[in-house]
């Protein structure tokens, strides 16, 4: 079977690798046998991106490294933004630089981490948060994931994008978060249709 390839465009060290390893647990959420070949993601400040055809030249660097038949995965944390308003807007600025090719867009409400915080009982135990973990009332409502995480953590222990957002991805609950969180249940949803159309193209 022709490899089915994907890359994401994101902007931060800690979401390089932790977006593949998203990608690959909703691929096996598919089928589990489904192994895409995720491309290292391309790493791009979300200021950058911004700026006016600095998007697009990504997707279009992007394009020309999965080549035909691969699929682009924009995923940016919206901060104080709002996603339903700004996700369609990035989406048309996307398609309007490789309309050939499948793209979604992802805007983590305020931050990648609030869907951590989403289905934190789930994390209890791990990368050094106690054994009781419960979630905020309202996880995408609180302003720094991050910190709520380094708070959280057992003394000597405080939150590293780098190290702990991968590992973290791979243990939280995608469940509780959809549930929890509107902005993953979309991220879930997004991904799960990107996969799909790539699959469907080549089988």
């Amino acid at each position: 079977m022709t490899p089915i390839r994907i890359i994401a465009i994101v902007e931060g060290d800690g979401e390089c690798g932790a977006v593949p390893v998203l990608i690959r647990r909703i691929a096996r959420e598919i089928d589990p046998g489904f192994v895409p070949d995720v491309q290292p993601p391309l790493r791009i400040p979300a200021s950058r991106l911004m700026k006016a055809g600095e998007l697009e030249r990504a997707v279009q660097f992007a394009a020309r490294k999965v080549q035909r038949g691969g699929g682009i995965l924009i995923i940016l944390d919206c901060d104080d933004g709002c996603p339903a308003h700004e996700g369609p807007k990035l989406l048309a600025r996307a398609r309007s630089a490789r309309a050939d090719f499948p793209i979604a867009v992802v805007l983590a409400k305020r931050e990648y981490e609030a869907w951590f915080l989403a289905a934190a009982a789930s994390l209890a135990n791990k990368r050094g948060l106690p054994a009781v973990l419960e979630p905020p009332p309202d996880p995408e409502c609180v302003r720094d994931a991050k910190g709520w995480l380094s708070q959280k953590k057992n003394r000597g222990f405080r939150y590293l994008e780098t190290s702990d957002q991968a590992a973290l991805t791979e243990a939280f609950d995608m469940v509780a978060a959809r549930r929890c969180a509107d902005s993953f249940d979309k991220c879930y949803r997004e991904i799960a249709g990107l996969l799909r159309k790539l699959r469907a193209a080549v089988d």
